[in-house]
């Protein structure tokens, strides 16, 4: 059991009001909100420690580079990685998929194929068409299915020797819809394809063990895990993190420099040019310290209460449709109501201080094969309450009635 009335007190923006409404936020899809704990290493960082990291000998860089190597520490515990040298701190999620995605040439030649869901993000489709034009590949597009889940039959027919990577969100960010990663990990195995995880939507609500998915690469979003914005993780199995070329060039990453040649440092550093976002990196740990206090696997359990609860009241609602309506899925719920423009009723909940996302979600492919332009998301986190889905479910009916 969580003391949600004790959760609740550490995160300061749940006690403001939006348009003279207290706030009920329910977009934590796009990003989680912020604990104190987490906002005062923030503050601490840039009072105490601010310095430059690592090849720094004064008080302040040594200072600020323990800080910053022991987050890293502690993300390399929070999700089972092997080493501390295989959890590279990117800038985030996107960031990270394109670091994978830029020297993939690596391990996709001329004639290759590589397979992405069509529930993907724009961030793990755009980065791949650019390689496949690169390098002479094709994009192979894994369907889903009336219910939001994948075709895993349809997946495993597609597999095949020219196989060279797959790509595939751990949980849908449109529909919520969790994927069967370790089914679809095994299956490009079987042909040598490398894989690649898309974990945005899973790092701050399950518990992630990367070397019992297996995956070759997962990628975190930190803002989506209630630390900062501007900080994500990149995991990757040692062999390929050698082999991947690095995708940017500058300070920290290089082991020798000359105008002849350059030789790269060895990972993580190979991977993190330039100054990093130091507090960000800090203020992650924090996160995760406070994840863990919190328990992943209560939040998991009460998020998914509050999935339930929400499912049956938004069917309340006449003529509400919820896509991706399955059993295996995170607290997101992905719906339109019939006849009425998602946009309109949420700019009408949002005067009654209520924060839902509205639109394609970065996810176009996904909504083209609905045929709808968009849905109304409401997405939950553990600091959320069951009241506080009444009363968005009452500004949903408020909403409809005057736009009916």
């Amino acid at each position: 059991m969580l003391d949600i009335k004790k959760i609740r007190a550490d995160f300061p923006i749940l006690n403001r009001e939006v348009n003279g409404h207290p706030l009920v936020y329910f977009d934590n899809a796009a990003t989680s909100q912020k604990p104190q704990q987490v906002i005062d290493k923030i503050v601490e960082y840039y009072t105490m420690y601010n310095a430059n990291i690592h090849r720094g000998v004064h008080a302040l860089s040594q200072e600020a580079t323990d800080l910053y190597e022991a987050s890293r520490e502690k993300c390399r515990a929070f999700f089972n990685i092997p080493t501390a040298k295989q959890c590279l701190f990117t800038f985030g999620n996107t960031h990270s998929i394109n670091a994978v995605a830029s020297g993939a040439h690596v391990f996709v030649k001329k004639g290759d194929e590589v397979i992405v869901s069509a529930v993907e993000h724009h961030s793990n489709i755009v980065p791949w068409q650019m390689l496949c034009e690169r390098v002479g590949a094709y994009l192979k597009v894994l369907p889903v299915m009336d219910n939001g889940q994948l075709d895993m039959n349809a997946y495993h027919e597609m597999l095949n020797p020219k196989t060279a990577f797959v790509v595939v969100n751990h949980i849908s960010n449109a529909l919520g819809v969790t994927n069967p990663v370790k089914e679809i990990i095994a299956g490009a195995h079987k042909y040598g394809a490398k894989v690649l995880i898309d974990g945005a939507q899973s790092c701050g609500h399950m518990k992630v063990d990367v070397q019992d998915l297996n995956a070759d690469f997962y990628t975190m979003a930190g803002h989506k895990m209630c630390g900062p914005t501007g900080i994500g993780l990149l995991y990757g199995k040692e062999e390929a993190l050698n082999e991947l070329p690095p995708y940017q060039g500058g300070g920290e990453m290089i082991d020798q420099v000359s105008f002849e040649k350059t030789t790269y440092a060895g990972l993580p550093h190979k991977f993190e040019a330039g100054t990093p976002n130091i507090a960000g990196g800090i203020a992650l740990g924090a996160a995760v310290d406070y994840l863990n206090e919190v328990g992943m696997e209560n939040i998991a359990a009460y998020e998914n209460e509050l999935l339930i609860y929400g499912t049956e009241q938004i069917k309340t609602i006449p003529g509400a449709v919820i896509y991706g309506d399955v059993a295996a899925k995170a607290a997101v719920i992905s719906f339109n109501v019939e006849g009425l423009h998602p946009y309109d009723i949420g700019t009408i909940v949002d005067k009654l201080g209520i924060a839902v996302r509205t639109g394609h979600h970065c996810a176009q492919p996904v909504m083209e094969r609905f045929q709808i332009v968009g849905t109304i998301r409401a997405s939950f986190a553990f600091y959320n309450t069951q009241e506080e889905i009444d009363v968005m479910v009452q500004a949903l009916q408020r909403a409809v009635k005057m736009l009916s």
